[in-house]
């Protein structure tokens, strides 16, 4: 048994590479049906990078991506017919592409709690004692939200003011996007702010989907 909140064991949990190796294996804990949505879209490019690559590449975004490859559901990054989902509701991926909303190192290092940390206790002075089985349990638990609150299951996202919502893909969570454009046919994502001001940086499109580099991370709760 050990103290719930232990700096040593929160350290081992922090990906220990950034970005983790792309010839990790990826061990799904449950295996099931992930729906997929139109695939004859114009996303069929051929020589395009996918969501995977970009962000193998991208390594201002590597510990998002670190946290992400210890979950199955990133193998969607990479083929989005793949049949893996570890997580609910299983979604129906719209025209067939994934937006990635990801923080860059620098906004997931500034936030208070880590995502694996997950949200603070209701009585931070309580003293909390948990097995380590169950503390890595709980720790998984809340990097799986934290990366399915950065994922929308709908391609290509537009943008009308003054403001727009779209469901994650985290069960109860969506995020709210403005656009400082009065035209309300407005696109353009460096007009946008997402949730509380976050602001989209850069935006880099994949053959199976879109992937929007953001200044803060957004919250789970």
């Amino acid at each position: 048994m050990r103290q719930f909140i232990s700096f040593t064991i929160i350290l081992s949990l922090i990906p220990s590479s950034f970005p983790a190796s792309a010839d990790t294996p990826q061990i799904p804990l449950n295996l099931q049906e992930f729906e997929i949505g139109d695939t004859s879209s114009y996303l069929q490019v051929n020589n395009m990078p996918s969501l995977a690559d970009l962000l193998t590449i991208e390594s201002s975004a590597s510990i998002f991506y670190s946290y992400a490859r210890e979950l199955a559901l990133s193998q969607l990054f990479a083929d989005l017919n793949s049949s893996v989902w570890d997580g609910e509701p299983k979604p129906t991926v719209g025209n067939a592409g994934l937006t990635l909303l990801v923080p860059t190192n620098k906004a997931v290092m500034a936030l208070a709690r880590k995502p694996h940390q997950g949200p603070p206790p209701k009585n931070e002075n309580e003293d909390i004692t948990i097995s380590d089985e169950e503390f890595h349990k709980l720790s998984k638990e809340n990097v799986q939200k934290w990366v399915e609150a950065h994922i929308i299951a709908t391609f290509p996202l537009t943008f009308p003011a003054p403001t727009v919502t779209y469901d994650t893909v985290l069960q109860g969570k969506s995020v709210s996007f403005t656009s400082t454009q009065s035209n309300g046919e407005d696109e353009d994502w460096e007009t946008v702010t997402i949730e509380d001001g976050i602001k989209i940086l850069n935006m880099k499109q994949a053959s199976n989907g879109i992937l929007y580099l953001i200044d803060g991370a957004i919250d789970v709760e």
